[in-house]
């Protein structure tokens, strides 16, 4: 009951999002600002965050409606340790990446996250896997698609930034409290490694 609640919350949203995105009827555009007005209400009762928040981000959404696009980056050092972050804003730790911006391509993206949060240079080599997030999943109003790239050193000393509170390299069996699901993504990482390494 609760996937289907969060389909059909997703689908008004979506129809709401790219009917005032094309309509050129004046009482269209009242009726999709409704149904978005209700979609808005609605996601602010089931995540918890304030109706005014969640008008402020579909109001720079507009558009036709797709998934969010999200990256994050396994990077590795020599003894196969694993670069994590522990994050600011819930305390637990997780991968660097974020969104991709509008006019970003998911690559840059992934270098402009590590540089932010690490002060790293990467270079992303190889997409690991795609996940797709459903809405309602994590308290987030959207659905997203989240690239998992694998990414290789070039320079740079790590720091930590506001979004982290301490950022380093560990064996990743050490972690049991992840971010969301990064777990779920250091696993595929893992069987990705551990399956690159027996080619070798």
């Amino acid at each position: 009951m609760k996937k289907n609640y969060i389909d059909l919350l997703e689908n008004i949203y979506a129809l709401a999002q790219t009917g005032i995105r094309y309509t050129k009827s004046p009482f269209d555009m009242e009726r999709y600002q409704k149904l978005l007005d209700i979609a808005t209400q609605e996601y602010s009762e089931f995540t918890g965050l304030e109706t005014e928040v969640l008008k402020e981000r579909f109001r720079k959404d507009l558009g036709y409606a797709t998934p969010k696009v999200g990256v994050n980056g396994i990077l590795f050092d020599e003894h196969g340790r694993l670069l994590v972050e522990h994050r600011s804003d819930d305390f637990l730790w997780g991968l660097p990446g974020g969104w991709v911006d509008i006019g970003e391509d998911p690559e840059t993206a992934m270098k402009r996250e590590f540089w932010e949060e690490a002060r790293l240079i990467v270079e992303p080599v190889e997409i690991i896997k795609f996940f797709a997030v459903p809405a309602g999943k994590f308290q987030q109003p959207h659905s997203s698609v989240v690239v998992l790239y694998l990414c290789k050193y070039v320079s740079g000393n790590i720091e930590t930034s506001i979004e982290s509170l301490e950022i380093k390299f560990v064996d990743p069996a050490e972690i049991t409290t992840w971010h969301k699901n990064h777990g779920e993504y250091v696993k595929e990482a893992l069987l990705h490694r551990k399956k690159a390494l027996s080619q070798v």
